[in-house]
């Protein structure tokens, strides 16, 4: 995989371990080449923190793994879920997958990790979906809500349809941007209780979250596909319902690119809001 070759490079006092669980679901561990790192590895790595990563769609693997290695360095491992357009033009599936996720991380590997949720622009979209599943059946799922511990949000798309259809030409075929919003939102119009029927119902248990762990936002006022307003809202929303939020807003940034255009500023919030959940600190720098 080029995520994990990139992470080898980047990462010299430790090594990467891939696993392909399934065709969009990629684990990556990290093992620490210090003696003590073996000492007690079994049992730790039951309960090892576990880093839910949905990317933006498109996302290169060079960039997924400079996150990854925020991660690494917290002492998580990664579990990246992708997502793919057909997900957006047919939300079913992708309502499928969300259920196929939840199993995974509840079955024998993954059902003692304490996990935390790093979501980013559409990827919001496709955790979404599991968040439709735990608000459906809250007794089954409530085990698995409680072990998230942190959410993070970054460039989260956030208003009208029209938003989602920029998003998709943006990301997909940039040079016909506009071509492609115009026949999404003809798509959207003529396959409504196929898209837009699930869209809401996604963005229903969004605003009305079955997660009440702290959560972490960047976000900025010139970004077309996140609505800074929205995202305000949204915040005062969780708040309302006791949701811990911190919010990081820039006047000026790139969607999905804050890392790159404010390092430092990303950084130490990662950091400080780790802290705050009790999760081990940042100890470098990008």
């Amino acid at each position: 995989m080029a995520t994990a070759s990139m992470l080898a490079r980047t990462a010299l006092t430790r090594r990467v371990i891939t696993h392909r669980l399934s065709k969009n679901v990629t684990l990556y561990m990290s093992e620490f080449t210090s003696p003590a790192a073996g000492c007690h590895k079994q049992s730790s790595e039951d309960h090892k923190p576990l880093m839910l990563m949905f990317p933006w769609l498109g996302s290169r693997p060079q960039s997924v793994a400079k996150y990854c290695e925020i991660y690494f360095r917290t002492g998580f491992d990664v579990l990246v879920v992708e997502s793919e357009v057909i997900e957006f033009l047919w939300p079913r599936w992708s309502l499928e997958r969300g259920k196929n996720l939840l199993e995974l991380l509840q079955s024998d590997r993954f059902v003692s990790r304490p996990l935390v949720v790093h979501a980013f622009s559409i990827g919001g979209f496709t955790f979404a979906q599991l968040l439709v599943h735990i608000s459906q059946d809250t007794q089954k799922y409530q085990p698995l809500a409680e072990r998230i511990k942190g959410q993070v949000y970054d460039s989260l798309v956030a208003g009208s349809l029209e938003t989602m259809a920029t998003g998709l030409g943006k990301t997909v075929f940039p040079r016909w941007e506009g071509l492609v919003k115009k026949i999404s939102l003809l798509y959207f119009d003529i396959f409504k209780k196929q898209t837009v029927d699930y869209f809401n119902i996604g963005l229903d248990a969004f605003w009305k979250i079955p997660i009440t762990a702290p959560a972490l936002f960047f976000f900025c006022e010139n970004d077309v596909l996140s609505d800074s307003k929205t995202l305000e809202e949204l915040i005062d929303c969780w708040q309302l319902q006791g949701i811990t939020v911190t919010a990081k807003k820039w006047e000026h940034s790139t969607h999905a690119g804050h890392l790159k255009r404010h390092t430092q500023e990303y950084l130490t919030s990662v950091d400080v809001f780790l802290q705050s959940l009790g999760m081990v600190p940042l100890k470098a720098k990008l």
